[in-house]
């Protein structure tokens, strides 16, 4: 008998566990959705997991700076094929980009033994079809969850596979993606298998050709029914690309220009730096449609760091972090010439005479007539004649009080081989001599 409420407690604590047990299997899984939950450390590219729905196992890398501005913008940078995303941060001056801006970057990284991301498979061209684009889309989750992130301004950028994985995701939704930067990549549904095989030969080899149409209809499938605002897009591609051929160049054009509902004929064509020629399609501007970069006798491995300026500037971010304006007399300008025949090269010595540190500079100036810049150093130039504006290098964009830059140009001249007379530094007049 004095055993007897022993027993009944330990039956009522079995009964308790089994209850317990059973709703524990009924709950969702803890993945399913993202949580809230504390910010990564700043300036230190980390690694979070459980961050929701992730059917391909991916791993999910953040950076955030250690100033992040209020409701940050979110980019995605999308690694190649045998990459990772500790790789696309090391290889990719984007971080420090995200210093100066203060928006948080995602880097997904792929698990698979292939290290390439699937844009083939029936699941990854769908909206919410699983794989991969799923569980970046979680990672995008995490992110405006935990950061309060403006959810009109996420952005995605990638090279090769990651380039293809840019399309895929801009196709699978386009009501996420304000816009993306696709470095050397295939078409949306372009790489399209059915085998399980994660490789289209007659894709990679530039022979599926659809018209503008075929192609528009492949991405309106992969969302049926979508009828919002479709995300600018901006391509990259090298005439002698041997791994992903460049007619795919062309298809891409011909696919996100009917997408977007604008002309095939480019608005504008320049050439912002030797070897390029950018068409932009319907619009002119920094931020249009549709911007496309053929880069004449270039591979596959096409990206280099300075690109990413005009990845800034098309996606709209290098005017959304601080950039303190020089006032009038705070900048000095020397420039000189060394002329021959027709051509010259000069050379701008840029010193900051103020008392506050300049980050992020663009230089502005005027070549005298009958002069065009064929090649330049130290800074992008654009456009190549007239009102010139030279803007900084991802490497010397930061000028501390007294401290100086050199850069320079190669062009060719009709008679005038003098170097400009006047120079504004991010709209501020600066001192010649």
């Amino acid at each position: 008998m004095s055993n007897s409420p022993r027993r009944g407690v330990s039956s009522l604590f079995a009964a308790l566990a089994l209850l317990l047990a059973a709703a524990l299997l009924a709950a969702p899984a803890a993945t399913a959705r993202p949580q809230a939950a504390a910010p990564v450390p700043a300036a230190t590219l980390t690694e979070v997991t459980g961050f929701g729905t992730n059917p391909s196992n991916l791993q999910m890398y953040v950076y955030a700076p250690a100033t992040v501005t209020a409701h940050p913008a979110v980019l995605v940078a999308v690694h190649w094929c045998g990459g990772s995303g500790p790789a696309m941060y090391s290889g990719t001056p984007y971080a420090q980009l995200a210093d100066r801006y203060g928006f948080v970057i995602v880097y997904p990284s792929v698990t698979r033994s292939s290290k390439c991301f699937d844009v083939s498979s029936p699941q990854a061209l769908k909206r919410g079809g699983g794989s991969d684009p799923v569980g970046i889309k979680s990672m995008i989750d995490w992110v405006t969850t935990t950061y309060t992130a403006d959810t009109s301004r996420v952005y995605a950028t990638g090279i090769s596979s990651g380039a293809m994985m840019t399309n895929v995701l801009l196709g699978d939704y386009p009501d996420v993606f304000a816009a993306g930067s696709a470095f050397a990549g295939v078409p949306f549904a372009c790489f399209a298998t059915t085998d399980g095989s994660e490789w289209n030969s007659a894709c990679s080899g530039g022979t599926v050709i659809h018209t503008a149409q075929e192609w528009g209809d492949l991405v309106r499938a992969a969302y049926p029914g979508y009828s919002g605002a479709r995300p600018r897009m901006q391509l990259w591609h090298g005439t002698e690309d041997d791994v992903l051929r460049y007619p795919n160049f062309g298809e891409e054009i011909k696919q996100w220009t009917n997408v977007r509902g604008v002309g095939q004929t480019a608005a504008a064509t320049d050439s912002p730096a030797s070897g390029w020629t950018r068409t932009r399609y319907g619009a002119t501007g920094d931020q249009a449609p549709v911007e496309a970069i053929s880069l004449q006798g270039v591979g596959h491995n096409l990206y280099t760091w300075d690109m990413a300026d005009r990845v800034m500037a098309f996606f709209g971010l290098d005017s959304s972090g601080p950039a303190p304006q020089p006032q009038p007399g705070t900048c000095k300008v020397t420039a000189t010439t060394s002329a021959w025949n027709t051509g010259l090269t000069a050379s701008l010595t840029l010193t900051n005479t103020g008392t506050t540190t300049i980050d992020g500079w663009r230089l502005a100036f005027t070549l005298p007539a009958g002069q065009t810049i064929t090649n330049g150093w130290g800074a992008t130039y654009t456009p190549a004649s007239g009102a010139v504006t030279a803007t900084n290098a991802t490497y010397n964009g930061t000028l501390a009080p007294n401290a100086g830059v050199t850069i320079g140009y190669q062009a060719t001249h009709t008679g005038n081989s003098t170097a400009p007379g006047t120079f504004t530094l991010n709209g501020a007049s600066c001192t010649v001599g």
